[in-house]
């Protein structure tokens, strides 16, 4: 049995803006998914997949076709196979009957850390393919989640003409234990906010915004204030509600002791909290408002 190994991720600056050019500074975060595959009796490939609660699927396919043989979620295995069909092309030796893949997410797929990303590069180390060629034939994006899920440390990402530029930083903020990562609650379909963005982008000029979006993901890592670092949060986060056209997530808790900024695709997902209050009362204040899941910054990234 072979074994592998992919980091989920978080989008600190460049949410969006990333897609068409800015630099962004991402975060690859300890959880993730890992991938064993084994040769097994038997004429046809078999997938089962497991997250923290137990298995979320399980997938039988006919290795000459991949078309579903039996499954406990058809949209989900139509989802797969469809990978699994990229994957073949790109790799026509890879599958062959008797396989058995089963995965281990290490987190819960609703909190948007990447669970298709973490998926796609599991499947790419083993396959010995190119993962940004496997994203892009499939569920697409900018590909700074699939360069987290090999990283050990936090990164600088860019599209060049559409190839990924992805150069590790040194960020370790000597304020660590005031920033923290909470769930709001609602996962985002990314892909359809990114077509939203796109169709309001092809109408408006952000050349600006890319520009000083991407000079904040360069300064970030170099802060060593709390207070500056807080303020160029909110920067960041004005820039992006004036491209969105949408309210920064700071306006609906408006009676929070810090800053907070969107992560990833705006309204869902995980949003950073930087506050000098004490970790049980940031608990206490979210929790207060339905929000459950909140990590230290130590707890969560890599």
């Amino acid at each position: 049995m072979n074994t592998y190994r992919a980091n989920g991720k978080l989008l600190l600056t460049g949410e969006y803006l990333v897609l068409h050019g800015a630099i962004a500074l991402a975060l690859p975060t300890k959880l993730g998914q890992t991938l064993s595959v084994e040769t097994c009796h038997g004429a046809s490939l078999q997938w089962d997949a497991y997250q923290p609660n137990g298995k979320w699927l399980s997938v039988t396919l006919d290795p000459s076709n991949l078309a579903i043989l039996d499954a406990t979620d058809f949209s989900k295995a139509d989802k797969l196979s469809k990978i699994l069909r990229t994957l073949q092309e790109l790799n026509p030796q890879a599958l062959t009957p008797g396989l058995r893949f089963e995965t281990h997410l290490e987190f819960d797929p609703q909190w948007g850390l990447g669970s298709s990303s973490t998926l796609i590069s599991n499947l790419a180390q083993w396959a010995g393919i190119n993962p940004y060629e496997l994203l892009k034939k499939t569920i697409g994006g900018s590909g700074y989640d699939i360069a987290c899920a090999t990283a050990n440390t936090a990164l600088h990402y860019k599209l060049d003409q559409g190839e990924p530029r992805v150069q590790p930083v040194d960020f370790n903020p000597p304020f660590v234990d005031h920033l923290f990562f909470v769930y709001q609650g609602k996962k985002q379909h990314s892909s359809e906010e990114v077509k939203a963005f796109n169709q309001h982008w092809a109408e408006a000029d952000f050349s600006s915004e890319m520009q000083t979006v991407s000079e904040l993901s360069m300064a970030l890592p170099t802060v060593t204030y709390f207070e500056d670092f807080c303020t160029l949060l909110q920067v960041h986060e004005n820039i992006l509600a004036h491209c969105l056209g949408r309210e920064p997530v700071q306006r609906h808790f408006s009676d929070f002791n810090g800053v907070l900024k969107s992560l990833g695709a705006w309204g869902g997902d995980f949003l950073l909290a930087a506050t000098t209050m004490p970790f049980d009362d940031v608990k206490s204040y979210f929790q207060s408002k339905n929000m459950n899941t909140i990590f230290k910054y130590q707890d969560l990234i890599l």
